[in-house]
């Protein structure tokens, strides 16, 4: 009896902490409070088995990974052209992510999963165009909150 109880207990365990999971909105668009070509919010800080849902409010736009700037073990992923892309994140710390057709215009964003055991990883990639005054804004705006704890 208890032998045929563990499959039906372990379900309700795993919807359980389904459930719990957050979904998280992130724009893309032409226009946004930060300027041109930008997703918002740009940093997104989740947990472990969260989703963003990067979102084409404007078109010609895109959400992918940037090479080596993910956790180790992470798989990258590449959302098509002008359509919504969610991604549940599965492996803890930083991902920095782009439109690749506006990538050197600074459309970037990082997404933080639990502890970002690679920031220093992810900061020394090397950016291009406005990408790179970005990425140094959005990690000193990640070392601020951190400080702020």
């Amino acid at each position: 009896m208890r032998r045929a109880m563990l499959p039906a207990a372990f379900a309700l365990l795993m919807s359980a902490s389904m459930a719990l999971a957050a979904e998280v909105e992130v724009k893309m668009l032409n226009k946004g409070t930060e300027g041109l070509m930008v997703f918002e919010p740009a940093l997104v800080k989740i947990e472990l088995g969260d989703t963003v849902k990067f979102v084409a409010t404007d078109k010609s736009h895109n959400a992918e990974t940037i090479k080596n700037m993910l956790p180790e073990g992470a798989a990258p992923f590449a959302g098509k052209m002008s359509e919504d892309v969610a991604v549940t994140f599965d492996k803890p710390g930083v991902y920095g992510i782009k439109c690749m057709p506006h990538y050197a215009m600074g459309m970037v964003a990082l997404v933080v999963v639990g502890k970002p055991d690679n920031l220093d990883q992810a900061k020394a990639v090397p950016q291009l165009g406005k990408a790179k005054q970005v990425f140094a804004s959005l990690f000193e705006r990640l070392t601020q909150q951190a400080a702020a704890k």
